[in-house]
């Protein structure tokens, strides 16, 4: 019996291709946007802003630093007497005044305390930008001035190799290696997101199935609630099967192809991947079953689902990452059954997890997915109203 049954929902999904396109086609519209609106924020183009650099101080060490700063960003635009409106403006990103007297307190042993070098930025330029731009000249004017101050006269003062910054080697450290782009970060995310939003197309085809009273033709056969329920979510499975397959495939090989980075699978554990996509999918697919037996119109299946999903990756670090979130909505993102997805698959993708690593994750949803999954034969025994 159930066997027919899963071929009676699998012709039932045929029939329905614009509901499938939107399965498939909707997640990996959101990878391809969101990953190269992003690439970015992993990889901020410093070197590609226009600036221009405001001469105030012409002595040496005044002029030593505008040529380190030169070597990693290009050679600057020329000031023109109305830089401050192009500034406004956007034509200039950003402008670095430096001041009369930076050389004497570059060139002196103190510690400053008064501000010798402004950066001045276009107001919409981003804060990501903005702060990693404030950084480094920080971090290029306290080079040279510890340059200076090792240049005692009758030494040979430090090779030309040495540097400050060589005191600190910062790194990510994974055991995989796969470095985080926007494309390591928003596969798993949307991926996430996809296969949850299998509750539209489960609801409506749960809703049709009850209006035109076949489910109550096959519970009058003797079909259990059991069986009714597994012959719908073993399809589904299927289809976020699929959807995983293309949602990788579409970061692995279709990114590289528009602009974006590739999604690297080296190194990973395929194990701890395989269970973290199956605890996901069964979680989506328990869910979907719950909410397709507490809808009861084609008007509910189409709104209460699709908005719980939203409502769910809103909240759950999808759609605004956890860590820019306060303290209290990081502590409610931690109950969201998306986020324990999400975080797991990013455990094996970025942080080169293993089964074990995965567990804690994988073991809530797979906890959730039962629950719901009960919740859905409780609620089957409703009749329609």
């Amino acid at each position: 019996m159930l066997p027919a049954l899963i071929k009676k929902e699998l012709l039932a999904l045929a029939r329905d291709m614009h509901g499938l396109a939107a399965l498939f086609l909707m997640p990996m519209i959101f990878i391809v946007l969101m990953s190269l609106t992003l690439k970015d924020i992993y990889r901020p183009p410093l070197a590609e802003l226009s600036y221009a650099v405001d001469m105030r101080d012409t002595e040496t060490p005044a002029q030593w630093l505008r040529q380190i700063w030169q070597r990693g960003h290009g050679a600057p635009q020329a000031l023109d007497a109305d830089w401050q409106a192009q500034l406004r403006s956007g034509a200039l990103k950003y402008v670095i005044v430096l001041e009369p007297g930076l050389s004497a307190e570059l060139e002196s042993a103190a510690l400053s305390t008064k501000a010798h070098i402004r950066l001045l930025a276009e107001p919409g330029i981003d804060a990501n930008l903005f702060n990693a731009l404030r950084a480094e000249l920080v971090g290029a004017s306290g080079e040279l001035k510890a340059r200076l101050a090792l240049a005692v006269p009758g030494t040979s003062g430090p090779p030309p190799g040495a540097s400050i910054q060589a005191l600190v080697n910062a790194e990510r450290y994974s055991t995989a290696g796969p470095r985080p782009t926007s494309v390591q970060q928003n596969v798993p995310a949307w991926l996430v997101f996809g296969m949850f939003f299998v509750v539209a197309s489960l609801s409506s085809l749960f809703v049709q199935e009850r209006s035109s009273g076949a489910l109550g033709r096959l519970r009058s056969l003797g079909v259990s609630r059991f069986m009714l329920l597994m012959s719908k979510a073993l399809p589904y499975l299927g289809v976020n099967a699929l959807q995983a397959v293309l949602m990788l495939a579409a970061g692995i090989w279709l990114m590289p192809l528009i602009g974006g980075d590739a999604l690297s699978l080296a190194g990973i554990h395929w194990g701890a991947l395989v269970l973290a996509l199956g605890a996901v999918s069964l979680a989506a697919v328990s869910l979907s079953l719950a909410l397709a037996c507490l809808v009861r119109s084609h008007a509910q299946a189409a709104t209460v689902g699709p908005m719980v999903n939203v409502l769910m990756a809103a909240a759950g670090g999808i759609m605004v990452p956890k860590f820019v979130m306060p303290g209290f909505m990081q502590r409610l993102v931690e109950v969201s059954p998306m986020n324990w997805g999400l975080e797991a698959l990013l455990t094996v993708l970025l942080r080169g997890g293993g089964v074990a690593d995965t567990l804690p994750q994988v073991g809530r949803l797979v906890v959730f997915a039962a629950a719901m999954f009960l919740f859905a034969v409780f609620l089957f025994r409703r009749p329609a109203s």
